[in-house]
């Protein structure tokens, strides 16, 4: 069993989304440092990408500036094995099928294990077309974490049974961000998958306050957080840290 269900053993995860080497290394280092130790119980780090399709303006500015300062995935893959010298948190790299493909599949997990990540979410890559990253993945110890969409409808069962690690569900359509309002019916979504798996479902998408994020726990077994906590390091630069921590304080204390 992967580090994974660690996160979600006997309570609601928080998971926690940044953007690794914004706004620069050193900084972006301490601010995962800051998010664990607040409190997360598992982190997603990004991978900064030219082209993210699934993110808003908010991640899409963070990988501008993680990419200006020189962030590579070699560095990704060295702040991992710079956060595992302390921490044995649950860490999964959400990333898109280009910079793997470009990487090289094969030599990529097998450096993402070895760096210590547990998991991985490639948000472009088609349930159907899975295989081309699972069993690489599953070579090398990762879990390959599927998403569940409001528009993937009859395929629910069929995703949710297969599922590794956990389950992302998208609580709205469109791209990553803050939004005051989700509407989604996840309670059919969440009902459906609990038919088909025991795997945890955690809900990202747009939660940003700790009223979401305790509402989404009744529903789900763990919370997703990205934009709201990738603004706080765009406004605060290298004092971010403490900001975040005090963040994600807020957010679990109602989990």
């Amino acid at each position: 069993m992967s580090r994974i269900q660690n996160a979600f053993d006997n309570k609601k995860a928080f998971i926690a989304f940044l953007t690794a080497g914004d706004p620069d290394y050193e900084t972006s280092l301490n601010n995962f440092r800051a998010v664990i130790e607040a409190g997360a119980d598992l982190i997603e780090v990004g991978i900064p990408f030219s082209d993210p399709i699934a993110e808003g303006p908010v991640i899409q500015e963070a990988d501008i500036r993680a990419l200006s300062s020189g962030m590579t995935t070699d560095k990704v893959f060295q702040l991992v094995k710079d956060l595992r010298k302390d921490y044995s948190i649950p860490i999964v790299f959400m990333t898109y099928a280009n910079p793997v493909y470009h990487y090289g599949a094969d030599e990529f997990f097998k450096n993402a294990s070895e760096a210590g990540a547990d998991g991985i979410i490639i948000p472009d890559c088609p349930f159907e077309e899975r295989g081309e990253f699972e069993g690489s993945a599953a070579k090398y110890g990762m879990d390959f974490i599927s998403m569940i969409a409001p528009t993937s409808e009859d395929r629910i069962k069929t995703i949710a049974s297969q599922a590794k690690g956990f389950i992302y569900v998208v609580s709205s359509l469109g791209v990553t961000g803050v939004r005051s309002e989700i509407t989604t019916d996840l309670d059919s979504i969440i009902k459906l998958i609990k038919e088909a798996t025991d795997t945890p479902a955690a809900i990202g998408f747009g939660i940003s306050t700790p009223a979401q994020a305790a509402e989404m726990s009744k529903k789900a077994d763990g919370v997703i957080v990205g934009s709201a906590m990738v603004r706080i390091v765009a406004e605060n630069g290298k004092d971010a840290p403490a900001k975040l921590a005090e963040y994600v304080k807020s957010m679990t204390k109602g989990l």
